[in-house]
């Protein structure tokens, strides 16, 4: 970018792409407009481009010099089916009903465009550059299936990098931590099988409602009372259905939610214990408890050594106190995790100042943010892919 303006108007044409994603979002792996979008853009640029990786996914290539050495980069671009709140303040609002970027995807897909093209035409480094765009990041799918499209083995790389905007971190400020960043998510569904009744008549039945309540009581205990102190866990009953109307005491309830913790032993603890707790009080209700126990999400775990490193590149580039790399680890979850797990990597968080939280319908990304993240994927390019 050779002048003020011209990076100016290179700006301002990611944000007009970001707001035109914002406009159009689209859920888990029906991502074809972005991901067309997305590739046409890389084409343009001159990467070499594979799309359909994944399903919706798209992988752009870009080598320069002779070295060996390749890393990977990698943003989300799949919405939420979450109604967006409408404001005057805000032109650019989903145009499809039920359908919000409430998460920032669109940024940091904006955002990882923009390292390509500023990468491809200034260059800079020696080396291979994949840049990867994912689909269906909120069910935690979709990098496991680019994953098992053999993404590594088509595109290889020795480390990996991901962005994703943080809401109440100031605008040009990041965060990360060495280790567990973000946590595991578990999903579960309970089921308590009573015998339906008149409600005038409870003691001909076996209420399952009442069991119910007594069994999502009793699962706080878990956390509170099984798991070691110092190992952060969450359980959360989010859901809950019956077959009751107002004049008949509940034959069946189902509950749903999902657990969140950052090592297998806990996740293993948790299931075990759960199971235990909805068969057992189940059963003193006179009732019958099944737990049915998925994994969804795996921990992301960042690379302690590569945490150090960005502590220097980004403190060379945006100044000393640009990252907290003692950043408390989280309890909301990221497919990059699924990455990571393979390859060493590192998830950072980027400044989206004071928006509305995320999965909120008021939320909107931060066009503020684009430049910094931006130039965070090229100064860790241009380092670790030194000629």
């Amino acid at each position: 970018m050779n002048t003020d303006s011209t990076y100016q108007k290179f700006i301002a044409g990611l944000t007009s792409f970001r707001r035109d994603i914002h406009q159009n979002p689209e859920f888990g792996f029906e991502e074809t407009r972005t991901a067309r979008q997305v590739a046409a853009l890389l084409k343009a640029s001159g990467l070499e481009v594979c799309e359909g990786v994944g399903g919706t996914g798209v992988v752009g290539t870009l080598s320069k010099g002779a070295g060996s050495r390749s890393i990977m980069f990698r943003a989300d671009m799949d919405a939420l089916k979450i109604e967006e709140e409408k404001t005057a303040a805000r032109q650019h609002v989903s145009a499809r009903d039920g359908y919000m970027h409430a998460c920032g995807h669109d940024g940091h897909t904006a955002m990882l465009i923009g390292a390509a093209q500023q990468l491809a035409a200034d260059g800079g480094f020696d080396g291979t550059v994949h840049f990867v765009f994912q689909p269906a990041e909120e069910w935690g799918r979709g990098m496991l299936a680019m994953l098992d499209d053999d993404l590594l083995r088509r595109f290889p790389a020795s480390e990996a990098y991901a962005l994703h905007n943080a809401p109440g971190v100031a605008i040009g400020k990041f965060e990360t931590c060495g280790g567990a960043f973000r946590s595991a998510e578990d999903n579960f569904e309970i089921t308590i099988q009573g015998k339906g009744c008149h409600s005038a008549r409870p003691h001909q039945g076996r209420d399952a409602l009442v069991a119910a309540a007594a069994v999502i009581t009793a699962l706080q205990t878990v956390v509170s009372r099984v798991i070691q102190p110092g190992k952060p866990a969450v359980i959360s009953c989010t859901d809950m259905t019956t077959s009751g109307t107002r004049n008949v005491s509940t034959g069946t309830v189902v509950i749903s939610g999902d657990c969140r913790s950052f090592s297998p032993d806990v996740s293993e603890l948790i299931e075990t214990e759960m199971r235990r707790v909805v068969e057992g009080v189940a059963a003193a209700h006179g009732c019958a408890g099944r737990l049915d126990y998925s994994r969804v999400f795996v921990p992301a775990v960042n690379d302690e050594a590569l945490v150090e490193e960005l502590t220097r590149i980004l403190g060379d580039e945006f100044g000393g106190d640009a990252l907290n790399a003692k950043a408390l680890a989280n309890t909301a979850s990221e497919d990059f995790g699924q990455l990571i797990a393979r390859i060493p990597g590192c998830l950072v968080n980027i400044g989206n100042g004071n928006s509305a939280p995320l999965h909120n319908p008021a939320y909107d990304f931060c066009d503020e943010a684009i430049p910094f993240g931006v130039r965070f994927f090229v100064a860790i390019c241009r380092d670790r892919l030194k000629g």
